[in-house]
């Protein structure tokens, strides 16, 4: 149940992966509310390019995308990041993001001497962690604000962990829990010491509950054809291998099969399908409606929240737009003053920096990224009126912004969950009452909110499925 590239990827699994199908794999049946596959990994046309309406690229630090597009033997279509480095918008200024820094956390002091936006107060913070760290006691799990705040000073943690983890999560340090999201964090933490030196190991940046161990080569990486054609390449693939997909069909219920045969049967306004196993890839809240009459830790689900985001992008003349000189984006700290509130804006990507196949000679191609889990200002306005808004703010934070040659905005109301503190407990016991019932789940609601994250939860969850199927048989 979901096509998105959770549900894909354990389909990919559940017929053999990279071995393909054998006389042993099971029917496979994909069922969907939209009518395509991916979620909201999607591309558009836009200015003439294929344009990602999601994420643009993937951490190529991790690694299940990357043995994803091997197994496909569709390698020639990875392209590495183009460009390196960042901005950071501070006390009305530019400044490069500071090498070293760990999700946010500097770990390195030489880059620091130069950010102008930096007080002295936040300067002998970090001076004090190296020299003299405080101490704090962490138990199993504590939010990424509690230990950066404590450790490090407000200053710090609003104004570069915030951006930076906000941006992937799009919710609120003080909120989200170190366990799930920056499980080194609360490792660095609980050791004691200074935490700038306990996160200066590179795979510290790595994040996600079950981050594999990081790789060697480019930082990041995107498709030729852009992120979005990843879930129709494994659709085609998968529908070679037999799978059946049933798209814009709604499930309506999961119910225990009254055969001895089959076990599930698995509702729709027109249909009846039986089921040995099910994946369950669909959103927490879907998930909870689902299955949470089985067991009150599956009803639990429903408690992850999301939160909603928009991107803006804009094709602008590039002779008439002052961009920085280098670097792929601008993280922009959320409380920015903006007339009489804040600014909306929280990001920019320079989308034609990051990924070589989008540069066009004359045309710069900028993604705006709105939306928190506290900012739904964005969703009261239209398009057009969000449009207007992120010029104006552009205007602020590059000195003047021209009029787009094309403008394109997107909306994911409700997509990016919240892994708030407990996360992990409670998906390791909606996991361990699921399992029992040859129910598996999958998604970014549980492992990680990437695609790399998201596509080895899928997988994951096939292989416990193939698992479970044949402990049936037996």
């Amino acid at each position: 149940m979901g096509a998105g590239v959770s549900g894909l990827a354990a389909a990919w699994d559940l017929t053999g992966g990279a071995q393909g199908p054998s006389a042993a794999t099971p029917r496979v049946e994909v069922i969907d509310s939209a009518a395509r596959v991916g979620g909201c990994v999607t591309t558009t046309r836009f200015d003439g390019d294929l344009v990602d309406c999601g994420a643009d690229g993937f951490l190529a630090r991790r690694p299940e995308v990357v043995q994803l597009v091997k197994e496909l033997a569709w390698d020639d279509a990875l392209e590495p990041i183009g460009a390196s480095g960042a901005w950071i918008y501070l006390a009305g200024h530019l400044n490069p993001l500071p090498s070293g820094l760990q999700l946010g956390v500097p770990t390195v002091d030489a880059d620091l001497r130069q950010v102008t936006g930096l007080s002295r107060r936040a300067r002998r913070d970090l001076w004090r962690d190296r020299h003299f760290p405080r101490s704090l006691e962490v138990g199993d799990d504590a939010t990424i604000g509690e230990i950066v705040r404590a450790k490090l000073g407000d200053e710090i943690a609003l104004q570069f962990v915030e951006p930076m983890i906000g941006g992937i999560q799009a919710g609120r340090i003080d909120n989200l829990s170190a366990a799930a999201v920056f499980p080194a964090l609360l490792s660095a933490a609980r050791r004691g010491g200074s935490l700038q030196k306990a996160l200066a190991s590179p795979a510290a940046a790595t994040p996600g509950p079950t981050a594999p161990p990081a790789t060697e080569g480019p930082a990041f990486y995107t498709l030729r054809d852009g992120v979005g054609s990843l879930p129709l390449e494994l659709e085609n693939r998968l529908r070679a291998r037999g799978v059946i997909f049933s798209l814009s069909t709604p499930v309506t219920a999961l119910r225990r099969s009254p055969t001895s045969f089959y076990g599930w049967e698995v509702d729709t306004a027109t249909t009846t399908t039986p089921a040995n196993a099910v994946v369950v890839a669909t959103p927490p809240a879907a998930a909870a409606r689902l299955t949470g009459g089985l067991h009150a830790d599956l009803s639990a689900l429903g408690g992850i929240s999301s939160a909603s985001a928009a991107m803006v992008t804009l094709s602008l003349d590039a002779s008439q737009i002052s961009l920085p000189p280098t670097g792929t984006g601008i993280l922009v700290p959320l409380g920015t003053p903006f007339a009489d509130e804040s600014l909306m804006v929280t990001a920019i990507t320079l989308l034609d920096r990051k990924w070589p196949h989008l540069r066009r000679d004359g045309r710069a191609l900028v993604r705006v990224h709105v939306g928190r889990s506290d900012d739904t200002r964005f969703s009261s306005l239209s398009d057009d009126e969000l449009l207007a808004r992120v010029v104006v703010e552009l205007g602020v934070l590059l000195g003047g912004c021209p009029t787009p040659r094309a403008s394109l905005v997107v909306r994911w109301p409700n997509g990016l969950p919240q892994y708030h503190v407990g996360h992990l407990d409670l998906v390791s016991k909606a996991r361990a009452a699921a399992a029992p019932l040859h129910l598996h789940l999958a998604g970014n609601a549980y492992d990680g909110v990437g695609i790399p994250a998201s596509i080895g939860s899928g997988r994951r969850a096939g292989r416990d499925a193939l698992g479970s199927l044949a402990s049936s048989v037996s």
